[in-house]
């Protein structure tokens, strides 16, 4: 089969497209056939060597956390899935990824791919989708009622957020730009949470508090940079990183069918240009959303 895989760490210059054996499941893992896969930041912090502490991975190392694609092979012990079934799933970041035109998947992470888009643009939304829904209900606990300002919003979390917000009955304010300055001029009433997608500056981010009310919570996706809180006001700041959940996914998708939660692609690219994807990422000339990567 065909993969693109690093053999080292280092640049975009790095990946490889080259020929590979398919992989054969053991327990409790699934061959799928790959439809499509998705470019997320992690994948060149993982490349250039960033991430061996919290994220180590064996070399040669294949990117792709997202997956989309056919169920080809079952490992024993299986059951949750068939042979010819459609699905999606957040692949374990330290395993192979879908970069490739197979790819083993533990059977726990997978759930029925959306039955409305086509199945490589499902690749778009396990790894965001699951961000923007654990970042609004697990952590921020968002109800229906409540005011919240999405700063960063123009991004692919971003969008998916704001959906989901809406979807839930929030008041959404949403900031495409990740100046904080600008939120905070134009957001005069208090907002019960604030939900950071953008790398903006420590004291931007600080600024984004005071727009909190008493009691109210801080969610900041930048986990190299503590969120901040202010502990005379019950301000809670919570930093959170996104992690696979089938269950979650599942709800999304269930949103997706019922035309509640739209997936948007700002481009598809091939897996041959991967590499060249990864450049573009590096000089900072990707458009913002999501890039899938189809096979």
């Amino acid at each position: 089969m065909k993969a693109v895989r690093f053999h080292e760490y280092g640049g975009p210059d790095v990946l490889r497209y080259e020929d590979v054996e398919v992989p054969v499941p053991g327990a409790g893992q699934v061959l799928l056939r790959v439809a499509g896969t998705s470019f997320n930041g992690v994948d060149a912090n993982i490349r250039g060597g960033f991430m061996q502490g919290p994220i180590p991975v064996e070399l040669p190392h294949t990117p792709g956390i997202d997956v989309a694609g056919t169920v080809e092979a079952l490992g024993d012990g299986v059951d949750n899935v068939a042979v010819g079934d459609r699905v999606i799933g957040f692949l374990p970041m330290t395993g192979a990824g879908a970069s490739a035109e197979y790819v083993i998947a533990p059977a726990e992470v997978l759930t029925a791919a959306p039955t409305t888009i086509p199945l490589a643009d499902a690749a778009a939304l396990p790894t965001v989708g699951l961000t923007a829904w654990q970042a609004l209900f697990e952590h921020a606990k968002l109800t229906a009622g409540q005011r919240i300002l999405i700063n960063g919003a123009g991004g692919a979390v971003g969008g998916y957020a704001v959906q989901l917000a809406g979807n839930a009955g929030a008041q959404v304010i949403a900031k495409g730009s990740p100046r904080s300055s600008a939120a905070t001029e134009e957001t005069i009433e208090p907002v019960d949470v604030v939900l950071n997608l953008a790398p903006v500056e420590p004291e931007q981010l600080g600024a984004l508090v005071t727009l909190i009310r008493d009691g109210g919570t801080l969610v900041n996706t930048t986990v190299w940079m503590p969120a901040p809180s202010d502990d005379k006001r019950g301000v809670t700041g919570i930093n959170m990183f996104v992690r696979s959940d089938a269950q979650e996914l599942a709800q999304l998708v269930t949103q997706v069918d019922a035309g509640q939660l739209r997936v948007d692609i700002a481009e598809r690219v091939p897996l041959a240009e991967l590499p060249a994807l990864h450049a573009r990422a590096a000089a900072g000339e990707l458009p913002s959303g999501k890039i899938t990567v189809t096979l």
